[in-house]
């Protein structure tokens, strides 16, 4: 999430999965609003944290999370709330033994923040961070850190990224092809969208 060198705004949204329940998505846009699809609703095992509204827009801002919160945030926002007002409604998921955090972020004109909602012992541990914009620049959070078993959950500051005119093509190559499976962007007008069980995906 971030400004290219352009001023332009990016969002990027990367999925990727271990289990085939997880694997077993696409992502679709319609009428401003990303989602999560199944892929082949027969092999559906759980359809309760995979299949959710990942993105969607509220006067100027773009809200983007990795789950359901996503509608949190949107009904907060749309209350007069702010993105701290929000991130006290939700936690991590209750996936055990990964209990995957939450994260989300919220792009305006002139700054983004982003937030981690992730287990900390018996409690929950809320993070958020806010940026002012900066043309080129980015930064990036996942949900985990590394591989592990349990995964272990990301426990560092969103990483400061240069947004470069093939950052949607280098994400997308980085993830791998045994865990990814879908990819969303917008940059500016433009968006991407790719979903490995289609292939190379395509633009939509």
């Amino acid at each position: 999430m971030g400004y290219g060198k352009d001023g332009r705004r990016l969002v990027l949204y990367a999925i990727t999965g271990r289990s085939e329940n997880s694997r077993n998505r696409v992502i679709r846009m319609t009428d401003g609003i990303v989602r999560t699809f199944p892929y082949d609703e027969s092999k559906v095992e759980d359809p309760s944290l995979i299949i959710y509204n990942a993105l969607c827009m509220i006067g100027d801002k773009i809200i983007c999370t990795n789950g359901e919160h996503t509608d949190v945030i949107y009904d907060t926002l749309s209350s007069g709330g702010d993105m701290s007002d929000a991130l006290i409604r939700f936690a991590y998921e209750p996936d055990a033994p990964a209990y995957t955090p939450r994260i989300s972020g919220v792009l305006g004109d002139d700054g983004y923040s982003m937030s981690i909602a992730r287990k900390d012992g018996d409690s929950v541990l809320r993070l958020l961070y806010s940026y002012g914009k900066e043309d080129g620049i980015g930064h990036i959070i996942h949900t985990y850190n590394g591989n592990g078993d349990p995964l272990p959950s990301f426990d560092s500051i969103p990483a400061r990224i240069d947004i470069t005119e093939d950052i949607v093509s280098a994400v997308w190559d980085s993830l791998g092809r045994s865990f990814r499976v879908a990819l969303f962007a917008m940059y500016g007008d433009e968006v991407s969208i790719l979903n490995e069980k289609e292939g190379d995906g395509g633009k939509a």
